[in-house]
């Protein structure tokens, strides 16, 4: 499939754990993810890129991260490193604003919001899969958070389950600048196109009132 072809019928926007903690100024992680999302210009490229994809008809999708409860990893068997790390900051929080959604970069009508993933993939144990078939997906275009964890396992996830995989590189952040040179060294063996904002853009569809 051609990278340069994205559709309105058969594309699709991920947008990666949008919740105030990690997207807004004030959330228990907003500084931890700050230096790379600035080095990337995130926020700025978001702000171009969704707008853009909702005029030209693309259907978005959010991919949410599993929100903090109480007494969520009682008596697991194999709970994640980086999952019990997480245990004292209950980032996403279920009831707090943290645990919100960030309303600029969040769902807006018309969106589809998927089940919650428990750590990094937002395919394995949701309904994502399912969604996107039922929508006629073919082409899934990732943005969002974390760029080594969440979206390059989901791109991974969704590359094997036979989708053309699109990682827009400056539209995302993480923890630390290893952490976006890992994401990029690796984007190559699971994303059929590896684009820039500016990139992307020039490759979507023109809205047609």
């Amino acid at each position: 499939m051609s990278a340069s072809n994205y559709e309105q019928h058969n594309t699709a926007l991920l947008i990666v754990d949008p919740y105030n903690d990690f997207m807004t100024e004030g959330g228990k992680l907003f500084n931890a993810i700050k230096e790379t999302a600035d080095a990337s210009h995130m926020f700025d490229n978001l702000r171009q890129i969704i707008p853009t994809v909702r005029a030209a008809g693309i259907q978005v999708f959010i991919v949410p991260h599993h929100r903090s409860h109480p007494g969520d990893f009682d008596h697991w068997q194999h709970i994640n490193m980086f999952q019990q790390a997480g245990l004292p900051t209950k980032a996403f929080e279920v009831g707090t604003w943290g645990g919100e959604f960030n309303p600029e970069f969040g769902p807006q009508p018309g969106d589809v919001v998927i089940k919650e993933h428990w750590a990094q993939s937002g395919f394995a144990n949701t309904d994502l899969d399912l969604q996107l078939k039922q929508h006629g997906i073919q082409k899934i275009i990732l943005v969002g958070l974390i760029a080594n964890s969440c979206i390059e396992s989901t791109g991974r996830f969704g590359m094997e389950l036979g989708y053309h995989v699109t990682l827009v590189k400056d539209a995302t952040a993480a923890f630390s600048h290893a952490g976006m040179v890992a994401a990029q060294t690796n984007a190559p063996m699971f994303a059929h196109a590896i684009l820039t904002t500016d990139e992307l853009l020039s490759k979507l569809p023109v809205h047609v009132a």
